[in-house]
């Protein structure tokens, strides 16, 4: 059986010790964040986690969802109560706006609560992570008649929602949409199509599902021009705002699954369905292009939390597995053999999964910060840059924690030996359920290509030479301090190696566009790893100012060192790999694959 502790502690000194959030409460929404208002919400929430979540986490994987003949869907066992637990406690609402029933607490304070729920149970923690996208989306897009009579009961988690892109002949291209909108003389529209890959499409935890549907309005233009997007209820709602009579759209079926069994994965069929347009007509992607930041921004959060999980569940094991000798002599004399968290390679695989975690709750954590500066500052200059930091960073944490996740959660099955691959021991379940975090919300080849082809460029490389211009400057401002050198130095020369390559692809990659398609991996990884590594000269700037107070500190620079000395190296390596080009990479023929 596993287990799931939330990391309260590192949590507490990312928010309160590394990014002050409660110093920030002149912002909206930040007036009542204080220290114990912080402290609060993580342990509940870390309680609801261990107590309710993660004890389903299992059951869900097993049992998994159930599609009715009657075309709904059956959700494992307990997850129905864990959700109305959920509800009751206010998870749902804590950074929605006040107006809409929400409790309007910061974004930043609320992804602290998404790693724990993502943690403890993935596949549950879909179902409200859609509802807020769908939440985000019609917020920023929807009429203040939409807004009022769909966010507050999205907010409570009362209803669901889902975002409906993806068809079986386009993904990630959704230009090649076919699902067409009719207007209709009262205003609605009819929609018809059919979308597939749908989380939480059909489930038996909320009264209605608001489906956020893109399609094709008829004789609108070719290509994303011409695509709009609806609000599809499964309910239509009746004249007093509550669910009335079913919509004419239904589940199809469940997709099979590696992972993430415990979410209903839809074919959603929509025939004729009532559907209300969102914004203006033909400009659909860009209202639903904040559900999917959003959503890129919480797979990110999804990598990470797994592998806080596995490494969790594998350092006990580690601890307590005896398996021969210390290379240096026996450790537990009194036992038959020592545990096997004496032997170099498996602290290798810990100290990997640690160092990255840490480094990565970090980089998550900082970047959502930003998320509420460029909503709530009034400072027209921090909101700007918030707003560059938002689109540069957000590939960067969706595809890099993915990425890393993915190996941590590999990592730690590898620790447990032969009892890793079994399914008794539980931890495979964590290497399934995170494989799915590369590839959905835009695989993260396609993150890495929006970095370099769109991000770096936009206005004419402000964002990125404004990270530079930052990193520079607290390079500066800490370079007399020994103690803080050995990151001052490392996080100097990874700058110098992101700013290489940054260079390499200004000059190389217009010239033929392939060749930025062929670095844009190593490059995003370079990035990554120098994003993590001002991440940990930040926390090491304050370990050291309080080491020898708390273990807690004295660990982190350890864990920070690590970081630099063994972690970082990679960087090198894929700068050398970004700058090879793509002459090799593309000069055989198809056939010969």
């Amino acid at each position: 059986m596993t287990s799931y502790n939330a990391p309260l502690r590192d949590m507490q000194f990312i928010l309160k010790e590394m990014l002050e959030i409660q110093t920030y409460q002149d912002l909206p929404g930040f007036e009542e964040v204080t220290e114990d208002l912080i402290d609060a919400i993580l342990e509940e929430g870390g309680k609801y986690a261990r107590d309710v979540l993660h004890p389903l986490n299992k059951v869900g994987d097993a049992h998994g969802c159930v599609r009715n003949d009657d075309g709904s869907v059956t959700t494992p066992p307990g997850f129905k109560d864990a959700y109305d637990a959920m509800v009751e406690s206010g998870f749902t609402a804590m950074a929605a706006k006040t107006e809409y029933g929400g409790q309007g607490l910061p974004h930043v304070l609320n992804v602290a609560y998404s790693e724990m729920s993502s943690a403890a149970n993935m596949a549950f923690s879909m179902y409200p992570g859609l509802t807020h996208g769908a939440y985000s989306a019609i917020e920023a897009g929807g009429s203040d008649a939409q807004k009022n009579t769909y966010l507050p009961n999205l907010a409570t988690g009362k209803w669901g929602g889902t975002m409906n892109l993806t068809e079986p002949q386009c993904g990630t291209d959704l230009g090649l949409i076919r699902t067409k909108a009719v207007p209709q003389a009262d205003g609605t529209y009819k929609i018809t199509g059919q979308k597939i890959w749908i989380s939480a499409g059909e489930h038996d935890m909320a009264d209605n599902i608001i489906h956020l549907v893109l399609a094709r309005i008829e004789g609108a233009p070719e290509g994303i021009k011409g695509i709009s997007l609806f609000i599809v209820p499964k309910y239509i709602l009746d004249e007093n705002g509550e669910p009335g009579a079913r919509n004419s759209l239904e589940c199809g079926g469940l997709e099979e699954k590696m992972g993430i069994h415990g979410n209903a994965t839809c074919v959603m069929n929509y025939e004729d369905a009532t559907g209300w347009l969102i914004g203006d007509e033909n400009k659909g992607m860009r209202v639903m292009f904040v559900m999917m930041n959003a959503a890129r921004l919480a797979v990110g959060v999804q990598g990470l939390a797994q592998a806080e999980l596995a490494y969790q569940n594998a350092a006990e094991f580690a601890r307590e597995r005896l398996q021969s000798r210390s290379l240096t002599g026996p450790k537990a004399p009194d036992k038959p053999a020592d545990p096997i968290i004496v032997h170099p390679d498996v602290r290798r695989m810990l100290m990997d999964s640690k160092a990255f975690i840490e480094g990565g709750r970090a980089f998550a954590y900082w970047t959502m910060l930003f998320n509420d500066l460029e909503h709530l500052s009034p400072d027209e200059k921090v909101r700007e840059k918030a707003s560059d930091y938002m689109g540069l960073m957000t590939p960067v944490v969706k595809s890099f924690l993915t990425d890393k996740g993915f190996k941590a959660c590999s990592d730690c099955l590898q620790v447990h030996g032969g009892t890793g691959f079994t399914k008794d021991q539980g931890v495979e379940q964590f290497l399934r359920d995170a494989k799915i975090a590369m590839i959905y919300e835009g695989t993260n080849g396609i993150q890495a290509l929006d970095l370099v082809g769109r991000k770096l460029s936009a206005n004419a490389g402000r964002s990125i030479f404004g990270f530079f211009k930052e990193i520079d400057e607290w390079c500066e401002a800490n370079s007399g301090d020994e103690e803080l050198k050995p990151f001052v130095d490392a996080l100097g020369g990874s700058k110098a190696k992101l700013q290489e390559g940054t260079t390499w692809l200004m000059q190389n990659g217009m010239s033929d566009f392939n060749n930025a398609g062929a670095a844009s991996h190593d490059y995003l990884n370079v990035f990554g790893y120098t994003a993590l590594t001002y991440m940990w000269a930040k926390m090491a700037k304050i370990a050291l100012a309080k080491k020898g107070s708390d273990p807690f500190y004295d660990q982190k620079l350890v864990t920070g060192r690590y970081f630099i000395e063994r972690l970082l190296p990679e960087a090198g390596s894929h700068l050398e790999k970004l700058k090879t080009g793509a002459k090799t990479m593309m000069s055989l023929d198809a056939e010969m694959f």
